[in-house]
């Protein structure tokens, strides 16, 4: 075997120094800004004659595998008698490896850039410096040595034999890999009418290095339209990694079952399924303490040894099959899969993976991210989903409750917390009549206060337990990080919510930030069945004018679907009178077409409502009801009921944009129709005011972009779960006589006209 391993300074020494790495408890101490403010500001002290960011390269061989090695180091600085690389840390809490000399890692770093400028340059010495800054105080700390280049040849020669056996069996497993995705077939004997269209547009666009927008209809098999070229481009040497982001768990079961199928048509290629902490934890406590849980204790110690074991026998690593391997090494599984999520060729998961600043995958570097390409599933849940990512809030009842725990437990704690609650308080004071309202910006007197609460708490928590402090700890670390991206696309309000007082720091509009979080990947697809209108989700997902879109006409006959429409009105002021009216149009359905029908209504309340007064009519029509909080069994066994070929009519009343209403496939007689009460606009709300008011202000429809798109494509969403094959027929039913409006009337798929007016 013989092959070359290209590698950055930085992967490299992570992952031969698991125990002393850079991990997210140490990165998370200071932030991005942070890190390059503090950067900026020590390369600015250097000498004229010094050098900043220097690039550095090596290729080293080591029995068949040349390992290509580089990467930028901070400085590099001449000084009378010697050459010094300059590596800057920032941090805001000193630890132990600082006080005594600095981190293994960060020497390793610093020690690998070292060797390439001494080899280079012939120098048979050279000097090493840390830099330690911290972030609060600017305080500097400075450590150095003196190496020979013996010394950096020795030291180098160990850190490749350490990962070797690593890198020897990536290379061999990529080399199956790329010879695989040339040779495997389309797992299907044809394509679907759209789906050759489709996968066609992917691989152009990862060809070309282009983001695309595709409106694909619902059933057309999207996600094997989207991956399978994204396996060719693979092979043709074009990506070297996948993420296929979702915000549905069903969805990344289809997922893994399209791996399935093209493993089983001879692809070699490794996908890594990565599950929520909460759900895939083994404690009874997601408790990450190692006191507490045996499978962080001596995590570092045991993962290289975990990874290795996965790759070399499994290929589609699922929730399950990490479990069985993370009990076998005694590893917490959700950090294996993280850590298996660099070296996997697909990763499968939620789009905060990428997107959100607070556990986005940071050890992807920008030449990685070249090579990878981002499969952005039911991409219409992007937009509301970034603008949590990119919002954050504090409350006076967290300082509150911390005042009341620390009070003669912690005096530091106790102040920080009575300070931030007396602010709170005069703020209400001051707005005594006002149950929501606007700042024009953040009081300084405020961020001193969270940046000191910060600094207590972290000097409280290095040796000390208490979960209530550390959520607080987590939620002002964000509100601070969140604060750094404030601009036009932001604002910031209050609002009075009983006895508690809430700040906010609202992104009305995430396309800015969604597109700087996607910055340097090969190719971006954005596509769903519901990203209609194209422009409208190209414009606030942080598409560009260069971007391609491509909408992809439903494969069905329009002779599989009946569609109607009942002018009812479902306004809030008119529910109540017309509730009857529209338990008649449910009865003559089912009357005049027995079968399983999902009944979706815009809120569990509406629902309600409605639910009851069907009951009071008709006790004898089996009826099941989405409640507020399902497990996952419970929503299993509501699906379930949805048998074919039964002998009596079934009604599963259940929410608009909810968890029944996308990604649920019922092929078939499982599911006979759809009726769909209301056009789905948000409630009003003091939020979505705003999201109106920000793009008014725009020159756009404000109230298109804040009420009238997200309604109607849960509408689409709802619709979108009857007809799933070329087989299935079946009935909706649209009631709401804003259906029959012309900005309501041109969102409507082809499909669903010509309609019959009820």
């Amino acid at each position: 075997m013989s092959g070359t391993i290209h590698i950055s300074v930085r992967s490299l020494v992570e992952h031969v120094y698991r125990s002393g790495s850079i991990d997210s408890r140490f990165r998370s101490q200071a932030t991005m800004h942070d890190g390059t403010r503090i950067h900026q500001m020590i390369q600015k002290t250097y000498q004229e004659t010094d050098r900043k960011e220097v690039y550095l390269r090596a290729e080293i061989k080591a029995e068949d595998l040349s390992f290509i090695i580089d990467g930028r180091c901070d400085g590099l600085l001449f000084r009378e008698d010697e050459v010094v690389i300059d590596e800057i840390k920032s941090y805001s809490r000193s630890s132990e490896h600082i006080q005594q000399g600095g981190y293994p890692v960060h020497w390793a770093q610093a020690n690998l850039y070292a060797y390439m400028y001494a080899k280079d340059n012939n120098l048979h010495k050279i000097t090493v410096q840390l830099t330690y800054v911290q972030v609060e105080t600017l305080e500097k700390t400075f450590f150095r040595r003196r190496y020979s280049i013996t010394e950096l040849d020795s030291f180098l020669g160990k850190v490749i034999k350490d990962y070797s056996p690593y890198a020897n069996l990536l290379h061999e497993l990529r080399k199956k890999r790329n010879e695989s995705c040339k040779e495997v077939a389309f797992p299907f004997e044809t394509y679907r009418e759209g789906q050759r269209k489709l996968a066609g547009a992917v691989y152009k666009s990862i060809y070309d290095k282009k983001n695309l927008f595709v409106k694909a209809p619902t059933g057309i098999g999207k996600t094997i339209s989207t991956l399978f070229p994204s396996v060719k481009a693979i092979g043709e040497g074009h990506l070297d990694k996948v993420f296929y982001l979702t915000a549905k768990t069903i969805t990344r079961t289809t997922v893994e079952d399209a791996f399935k199928k093209m493993h089983a048509c001879g692809l070699c290629m490794s996908s890594v399924t990565i599950t929520a902490k909460d759900k895939v934890c083994f404690k009874e406590k997601t408790t990450c303490q190692m006191e507490y849980c045996e499978f962080a204790n001596g995590y570092y110690d045991r993962i290289n040894d975990a990874i290795l074991d996965i790759l070399t026998n499994e290929s589609g690593i699922t929730r399950d099959v990490i479990e069985i391997y993370a009990k076998k090494h005694t590893v917490c599984p959700f950090e294996y899969s993280l850590d298996l999520a660099y070296a996997a060729d697909c990763v499968i998961c939620d789009y905060n993976y990428v997107f959100d600043p607070r556990v986005s995958l940071k050890r992807l570097f920008e030449d990685q991210k070249k090579s990878t390409a981002l499969l952005v599933d039911e991409a219409h849940n992007l937009v509301d989903r970034g603008r949590e990512m990119f919002s954050s809030s504090i409350n006076k009842n967290t300082f509150l409750e911390l005042k009341k725990e620390f009070k003669g437990i912690n005096q530091a704690i106790f102040d920080a917390a009575k300070k931030l609650n007396a602010w709170f308080l005069l703020l209400k004071k001051e707005h005594p009549e006002q149950q929501e309202f606007i700042l024009s910006r953040i009081d300084t007197d405020l961020v001193d206060s969270l940046s000191e609460f910060v600094e207590i708490t972290e000097q409280f928590l290095a040796t000390e337990t208490s979960q209530t402090l550390l959520e607080s700890y987590f939620l002002v670390n964000h509100f601070l990080k969140v604060m750094e991206f404030l601009d036009e696309h932001y604002v910031i309000y209050v609002e009075k919510v009983k006895n508690d007082i809430l700040v906010k720091l609202f992104c009305m509009n995430p396309s800015k930030l969604l597109q700087q979080m996607g910055k340097g990947y090969r190719s971006k697809i954005f596509f769903s069945a519901t990203l209609s209108p194209l422009t409208y989700y190209q414009d606030i997902l942080g598409g560009g004018e260069d971007d391609y879109a491509v909408s992809i006409p439903s494969p069905f006959s329009r002779d599989q679907i009946d569609v109607y429409i009942h002018p009812l009105s479902t306004r809030y002021r008119d529910r109540d009178r017309t509730k009857q009216s529209i338990v008649k149009v449910i009865q003559a359905l089912i009357k005049e077409r027995p079968g399983n029908y999902f009944i979706f209504f815009p809120s569990h309340q509406y629902l309600l409502a409605v639910y009851e007064q069907f009951k009071q009519l008709d006790d004898d029509t089996n009826t099941i009801v989405q409640a507020v909080r399902m497990t996952e069994s419970e929503r299993e066994a509501f699906l379930e009921a949805f048998q074919p070929d039964q002998t009596q009519t079934l009604l599963g009343f259940a929410v608009l944009g909810g968890i029944f209403s996308e990604g649920v496939d019922l092929i078939g007689d499982r599911l006979n129709g759809v009726v769909v009460v209301g056009v789905g606009l948000p409630q009003l709300c003091f939020e979505r005011n705003l999201i109106k008011d920000h793009f008014n202000q725009k020159n756009k429809n404000g109230y298109d972009y804040a009420y009238v798109y997200p309604g109607m494509n849960k509408v689409l969403q709802a619709g979108g779960r009857l007809i799933r094959s070329e087989e299935d027929q079946g009935t909706i039913v649209l009631i709401d006589d804003r259906f029959l409006q012309g900005q309501y009337q041109k969102l409507l798929p082809l499909e669903w006209q010509p309609f019959t007016l009820g």
